[in-house]
């Protein structure tokens, strides 16, 4: 008995999964927040865009970074998904380099010895792991006065790139914008 009853329950919740899948009832969507069936096909479809700018490229204007073209826009993503992109570039940070990334977060930096190195840090959706990006601006500041306050709302935009510290790899966006 107990088995008939454990194989109905899961008849029951293998329906209850199958009947939840979205049906294409000719319904136009409310959000226009894209899916990724949605980005696949423009790809497939050549809608999608990119401009890769070499170093010395085209200069962004600081003042509107929010109009720029780039290879990935962060900014234009739900948390979710910029976490997990970030995170793909630091674990497969070859399969960046050279695009042009677009991301926003708080800004930070950390001082090591005589240099410091400034964030852009994004925090997943639920606020609980965080995970950023270091950016070399293209016209250099004066730290602390030019800078944002550490935590700071920021827009980066520049040139993905590795780099080598020792035997340590490390990522950071190049002639990078700020705003």
């Amino acid at each position: 008995m107990k088995r008939i009853v454990s194989a109905l329950l899961v008849l029951i919740i293998c329906l209850t999964f199958c009947s939840c899948s979205e049906v294409d009832t000719g319904r136009t969507k409310k959000s226009n927040t894209k899916t990724v069936d949605d980005i696949l096909n423009e790809v497939t479809n050549g809608a999608e865009q990119s401009v890769s700018v070499p170093v010395g490229g085209t200069d962004f204007s600081a003042d509107n970074l929010s109009g720029q073209q780039c290879d990935i826009d962060l900014t234009a993503m739900n948390a979710t998904m910029v976490y997990s992109e970030v995170n793909n570039m630091m674990i497969n940070p070859d399969d960046y380099v050279g695009k042009v990334v677009k991301m926003s977060g708080q800004f930070s930096v950390f001082a090591s010895g005589e240099k410091n190195y400034f964030a852009c840090i994004i925090a997943d959706a639920t606020a609980c792991c965080s995970n950023g990006i270091e950016f070399l601006l293209k016209n250099e500041r004066k730290y602390p006065e030019e800078y944002p306050k550490i935590g700071d709302e920021i827009t980066v935009i520049g040139e993905f790139e590795t780099y080598f510290e020792g035997n340590r790899k490390y990522c950071q966006l190049k002639s990078a914008l700020i705003s």
